[in-house]
């Protein structure tokens, strides 16, 4: 098997995985919108802590997706490991 394309199908599924933690944080986002809903619903008058810590929690999850989408750009375009592994075997 050739090393190189050895690694570069070892970027790809690593890609892959980094998109996927994008698509997964959409869920994480809408299962803390569902509980800071529910929680506002059974308490009302807590609407302002729930409501902060709520936006503070969607932030912290958008973040991860969009760490997961600069990797996933990283691995596929400028690839530093394949271009580190390339000039190894020269």
């Amino acid at each position: 098997m050739n090393p190189v394309a050895f690694v570069m199908a070892v970027a790809y599924i690593t890609a892959t995985a980094a998109i996927f933690n994008g698509f997964l944080t959409t869920f994480a986002q809408a299962k803390i919108a569902c509980a800071a809903i529910d929680g506002i619903a059974r308490q009302p008058e807590a609407r302002g802590p729930i409501t902060t810590a709520m936006f503070a929690s969607l932030a912290m999850a958008e973040t991860a997706g969009i760490y997961g989408l600069v990797v996933a750009i990283i691995i596929l375009f400028p690839n530093p490991i394949l271009n580190n592994f390339i000039q190894y075997l020269a």
